[in-house]
């Protein structure tokens, strides 16, 4: 094959116009897939892998728990429900909504409070599909006992 053939057929295959190596049908270039490794167990809060269709790239820096005054509450909860205010207000800034979320990071400064974060984000988030996620016990910096990050992708 020459060099042309061959990255007309990559460039095929990356916007989903040529058939999928098995042969089968292309997946929608509409629809994210939520997929996990089938010799692993059925993980609880995150997926394994997504797909995504080609779009516009939206990026979100970490968000902490302040609201919208800047104050810093005490509870983790209250925190959680301000990260994800502040990632939605993120999120409709760049055209964009917890829909369109393909990876979410989350950074805690205490693993015990996974439960309460799984809780707090199923107001946002799909919980039938929810996008790849992990969670990672770090210390953060001042009363910040939470801190998300996020990437999402707009079907243009």
């Amino acid at each position: 094959m020459t060099g042309r053939v061959s990255a007309a057929i990559a460039l095929a295959l990356a916007l989903g116009c040529a058939p999928a190596p098995d042969g089968s049908e292309p997946r929608s270039l509409q629809e994210k897939e939520f997929l996990n490794l089938p010799y692993r167990s059925q993980p609880s809060g995150f997926t394994h892998v997504v797909t995504s269709p080609p779009g516009k790239m939206v990026f979100l820096s970490g968000a902490g728990g302040t609201d919208r005054d800047g104050t810093m509450p005490e509870d983790f909860s209250t925190q959680a429900s301000n990260t994800f205010q502040n990632l939605q207000a993120g999120l409709e800034l760049a055209g964009a909504t917890f829909d369109d979320v393909v990876k979410i990071n989350y950074y805690l400064t205490n693993m015990a409070d996974l439960a309460v974060l799984r809780e707090v984000r199923s107001n946002y988030l799909n919980m039938d599909a929810p996008p790849a996620a992990t969670a990672v016990q770090v210390g953060l910096g001042g009363r910040m006992l939470l801190e998300i990050d996020l990437i999402a992708v707009v079907s243009e």
